[in-house]
C-alpha cells in the first residue's frame, strides 16, 4: 500500500504535497520575528526543521484569526506582520530533501486547485491577495509575471485557480496529482486481505524504493472512478495505511428544507442567476429575483443583480446589526463593495424605502413556502406573512461537505456525532497538532472539514499532518 493518499486537490491539498515531497521548513539565520517570544523558541534550535520540533511547544501564545494554534503558527512565520499591513519577509528558508520525501497520490475531480475552478472566474476574493499564496512562491510575484497587480490588495477566482495550478508545476508535484478522479468509498480492511497480486501491482506502479510497514495489520481501500478522455469511467482500489480528507465544502448548497424548494424557479447557486442573465430569461422589467441568505454569497448576487438593475428581495434570519452577520466583521476601507450592500440591508427595508430603486431588505424573515405560480410566502418575526411574486428564487444560505464516501456520511467523526460535518457549527473532530481523526486513527481531516475557511489558514494544517506523517515513517532525523 501507499504511504498516504489525498482526496481533495484544492490548497490544502497543494500545500501537503508539496511538504511530503521532500520540501523543508528552517527558520532562516539572522531573520527577526516581531513576536519576541516565538523569535526566541526559534533560536533555540535553528539547525531542526519546523517540521521536527514540537508544534504545540512553538505555537503556544499566539493569537489570531483562527482557533487551530498550528494554522497561526505557520501562518505567522510565512506572514510575520500581515495582519498589521506590514509586509515583513518569511522568517523561513526551504530546503529540498529528497531522502525525506513520503510518496503519496493525490485525488481531485478538477485541476489542481480545487473549488476555485467552479467559481465565476471575475469574482473578487474576500481575502487579500498575499493571504492567499501557498509556501515559498509569493502569490504577488506570480501577479508580477503577469504584469498585473492586485485591485484594492485582492484577487480575482480566476487568478487564484491559475495560480494553483502554475504552484504544482512550478514545484515539480504534477507526478502525485490525478485529476478527473471521484471517489465512491473509503473503508479500513484488513492488510492480509490484500492480494499478493494488487500489492505487487501496486509496488510497480508506484516506482519506489517503499518500504512499507509490515507491522501495520489494517490499511484503507479507496474506491472510485477516473473519467477519461472519451467520457468513459474506469474504476480503481488504491491501499493506503493514511488517507487525508482534504475536500473542503463546496459540495452540496444547503436547503432550507420548505414546501416548493424543489421547484425549477428555486435554485441554490449563483451561477443560476448568472444564466438566467445571460440567456435574457431575467432583466430589468422582470418581477423581483428573491434572495435568502446574509453571506457573502448572498451579497455577490445582490451586487450582480444591482449591476443589471434587476429588482431585489432580500430575506435573511439576523439583525441587520447582529454581530455575528459577516459584514459587521468586515473593515469599510478594504471591502466598499459588501459595505455598500450591508448599507441597503439597513436602509432599504420595506418599512421604509431607501435611496436605491428596485431593493428591499426583509430583515428577520424567513421563507414559509414556494408556490408552483411563482409567489413565495415569507414570515416576519412576530408571525405576519406576506405573499411575493417573483420571477426566481436563489437560496445562498451556505454549502455543507459531500462526504457519502465516508460510513455513515462520515457523522462518528464530527465533534457532534448527532450532526452532519460542517465547517462552521461541526467540524471533524481532529487532534490540534496532528489533524489526524480523533476517533480513526490514519485518516487527517484538513481545510474547512476541520474548521480552517480561510487558504491561509489551512497550510498550517498541512504542516500539522505532514510533521505526524514524517514521524509514522520514521523519516526523521536523528
Amino acid at each position: 500500500p501507499l504511504h498516504c493518499v489525498f482526496l481533495g486537490n484544492g490548497p490544502s491539498g497543494i500545500c501537503l504535497s508539496y511538504l511530503l515531497s521532500g520540501y523543508i521548513p528552517y527558520f532562516k539565520r539572522d531573520s527577526l520575528h516581531p513576536h519576541p517570544i516565538l523569535q526566541r523558541k526559534l533560536e533555540e534550535a535553528p539547525d531542526v526543521s519546523i517540521l521536527d520540533q514540537d508544534l504545540e511547544y512553538l505555537s503556544e501564545g499566539l493569537e489570531g484569526r483562527s482557533h487551530s494554534p498550528v494554522a497561526l503558527l505557520f501562518d505567522t512565520l510565512q506572514r510575520p506582520d500581515t495582519d498589521f499591513g506590514g509586509t515583513a519577509e518569511s522568517v523561513l528558508t526551504w530546503w529540498h530533501e529528497t531522502d525525506r520525501a513520503i510518496p503519496h497520490l493525490v485525488l481531485g475531480r478538477n485541476a489542481p486547485g480545487g473549488a476555485w475552478h467552479s467559481i465565476e472566474g471575475s469574482m473578487v476574493t474576500l481575502s487579500r491577495g498575499e493571504w492567499m499564496g501557498l509556501p515559498d512562491l509569493p502569490f504577488k510575484d506570480w501577479l508580477k509575471q503577469k504584469r498585473r497587480g492586485l485591485r484594492n490588495n485582492r484577487a480575482t477566482a480566476e487568478d487564484i485557480a491559475h495560480y494553483y495550478q502554475y504552484y504544482v508545476m512550478k514545484k515539480g508535484l504534477q507526478k502525485n496529482f490525478r485529476c478527473g478522479t471521484v471517489v465512491t468509498s473509503v473503508r479500513k480492511v484488513s492488510a492480509d486481505s490484500i492480494s499478493n497480486c494488487a500489492q505487487k501491482h501496486l509496488q510497480e506502479n508506484s516506482n519506489s524504493l517503499w518500504n512499507f510497514n509490515e507491522n501495520s495489520t489494517e490499511v484503507f481501500q479507496v474506491d472510485g472512478f477516473f473519467k477519461t478522455v472519451k467520457g468513459d469511467k474506469e474504476p480503481f482500489s488504491i491501499y493506503a495505511e493514511n488517507v487525508v480528507l482534504a475536500t473542503g465544502t463546496y459540495d452540496s448548497p444547503t436547503w432550507l428544507g420548505v414546501k416548493g424548494e424543489n421547484l425549477s424557479y428555486v435554485h441554490h447557486k449563483l451561477s443560476a442567476l448568472e444564466e438566467a442573465v445571460k440567456n435574457s430569461r431575467i432583466g430589468i422589467m422582470s418581477d423581483p429575483v428573491l434572495i435568502v441568505g446574509a453571506g457573502l454569497t448572498a451579497a455577490d448576487a445582490i451586487l450582480f443583480a444591482h449591476h443589471c438593475n434587476i429588482p431585489v428581495i432580500h430575506v435573511f434570519r439576523r439583525r441587520v446589526t447582529d454581530p455575528g452577520l459577516i459584514f459587521n466583521q468586515l473593515p469599510k476601507m478594504m471591502y466598499p463593495e459588501y459595505h455598500r450592500v450591508h448599507q441597503m440591508m439597513k436602509e432599504q427595508s420595506a418599512a421604509c424605502a431607501g435611496p436605491y430603486e428596485s431593493y428591499v431588505s426583509l430583515p428577520e424573515h424567513h421563507v414559509l413556502s414556494f408556490g408552483k405560480d411563482k409567489k413565495c410566502i415569507l414570515q416576519d418575526k412576530n408571525g405576519y406573512q406576506k405573499v411575493y411574486k417573483i420571477s426566481m428564487a436563489l437560496v445562498l444560505t451556505g454549502s455543507n461537505p459531500n462526504l457519502s464516501f465516508l460510513p455513515n456520511n462520515g457523522l462518528d467523526l464530527a465533534m457532534d456525532s448527532d450532526q452532519p460535518v460542517n465547517p462552521k457549527r461541526n467540524p471533524i473532530d481532529v487532534d490540534p497538532f496532528t489533524y489526524e481523526c480523533t476517533l480513526e486513527k490514519g485518516l487527517y481531516a484538513l481545510g474547512p472539514l476541520a474548521g480552517d475557511n480561510f487558504v491561509r489558514f489551512v497550510q498550517g494544517g498541512a504542516l500539522a499532518v505532514a510533521s505526524s506523517l514524517l514521524k509514522k515513517a520514521n523519516k526523521n532525523p536523528p
